[in-house]
């Protein structure tokens, strides 16, 4: 094994400079949600010169409509489709998935960033881009370790597939596609950026809509009416009281790191039309996180009972309670046992290949990882290149070097996971 892992270690640093122009390639093709189809043209090409059987997998809400992890995200479907590739072996090994998405959030300022966010650059042995840490560098990983070990003249005899799909920031309808078609496996690899950290725990978030109501009047007699901006101050401190609350009962040692395993945050606020007048509505928007193992449902009645007791306190929202709604996003968390041998075996390709301990913790974001979890019913866990902290962020970037251990690992796990066909 030890001299599989040097062949490994030095196949992937011979091809460094393939690998990092593959993902430049990526972060160079913008793939805004609902406009995925360019980047998926390159997934599809590459999967297929590596003579996968690859295929594109339409993303028809018709046929996802009914399941209860379906997220209506607003875009259409009709053009959006998910690139699976089947590297298929039918030996008797165990199989795996290799799970990534090609969907990327907005840039916001274009002003911000040091250069063009499609522009891919190459700086201080990083590169940097929209979706470059979030996840293109992740789901490069996976197909570079099928690369390398096709390369070396490796045989798994377990069937690897390879996923790339649409709509994960969005609410997972792409992986969800893949689930309502069938596909699973023995586990799942969702190549997410996890600083190269093991993450088989992830908490998950519920989007919701608060609407309060005030009494529209004159600003210059204003104690006549009733602003909706004021009575939403109300139920922002409840709300930060609620968060508080529901966070310091909820312990596990797999959320050391972190603040909180289940923050609750205010993302936009729209009141009033007038600066004289006193506002009568307010929206606001919003991600509620819920802790591994809750239901939706719970989480749900949580909230909508605590903003219920909120309202009955003050004379005003007694007889004009918020009214709450959930929208969008609602991911559920995710769990696998991290005693699982699944999450063993990839916490031992770690130290083997890079000589240090791995760090296994639970992470305060949902993921399509729950899919596999809720759904498919097999282990699956998060482990990527990047730092989350990058994602999402203005100059975006993922360390080369993350990117080409990843690749190790994830090459180490196939062959330690599915076995090897001896011919």
């Amino acid at each position: 094994m030890l001299d599989l892992n040097h062949q490994i270690d030095s196949a992937v640093n011979t091809a460094r400079d393939e690998i990092v122009s593959f993902i430049q390639t990526l972060v160079q093709s913008p793939s805004l949600a609902n406009d995925e189809g360019l980047v998926q043209s390159i997934i599809l090409d590459k999967l297929e010169s590596l003579g996968l059987a690859a295929e594109k997998v339409p993303v028809n809400f018709d046929e996802l409509k009914d399941h209860p992890a379906f997220n209506n995200d607003g875009y259409s479907p009709d053009s959006r489709y998910n690139v699976v590739g089947h590297w298929e072996n039918n030996g008797s090994g165990k199989s795996i998935i290799l799970n990534g998405h090609v969907d990327v959030v907005p840039t916001g300022s274009l002003e911000l960033w040091d250069e063009s966010p499609w522009s891919g650059t190459i700086k201080n042995e990083r590169i940097y881009g929209r979706g470059s840490c979030d996840m293109k560098a992740g789901l490069a990983s996976g197909i570079f370790a099928i690369q390398i070990l096709q390369e070396m003249g490796f045989k798994p005899s377990g069937n690897v597939m390879v996923q790339s799909v649409v709509g994960e920031e969005s609410g997972g309808c792409g992986t969800l596609a893949n689930v309502v078609k069938g596909y699973s496996a023995d586990a799942a690899v969702v190549l997410e950026p996890t600083s190269l950290n093991i993450c088989p725990i992830h908490s998950g978030a519920l989007n919701f809509r608060l609407t309060i109501s005030g009494k529209a009047t004159h600003g210059a007699m204003r104690w006549e009416g009733v602003s909706a901006i004021e009575k939403t101050y109300l139920i922002h401190q409840s709300i930060l009281n609620l968060e508080r609350e529901r966070n310091a009962a909820y312990q596990s040692e797999y959320y050391k790191s972190y603040h909180q395993a289940a923050p609750i945050n205010l993302g936009t606020i729209q009141g009033g039309d007038w600066h004289s007048s006193v506002p009568d509505t307010v929206v606001v928007e919003g991600r509620f996180g819920i802790f591994p193992g809750e239901a939706v449902g719970d989480a749900r009645q949580a909230f909508e009972t605590y903003i219920h007791e909120t309202a009955l306190k003050d004379a005003w929202l007694k007889n004009h309670p918020p009214v709450v709604e959930w929208f969008e996003g609602q991911y559920e968390s995710g769990h696998t046992d991290p005693n699982h041998p699944f999450i063993q075996l990839l916490a031992n390709c770690f130290t083997e290949t890079t000589h240090h301990e791995s760090t296994i913790e639970g992470v305060t974001y949902a993921a399509d990882m729950a899919l596999f979890t809720n759904y498919c019913k097999i282990p699956a866990v998060l482990f990527g290149p990047g730092n989350v902290r990058r994602a999402h962020s203005i100059n975006e970037y993922v360390e080369i070097d993350d990117v080409l251990m990843c690749i190790k690992i994830i090459a180490n796990l196939i062959v330690n996971w599915c076995g090897e066909t001896i011919e």
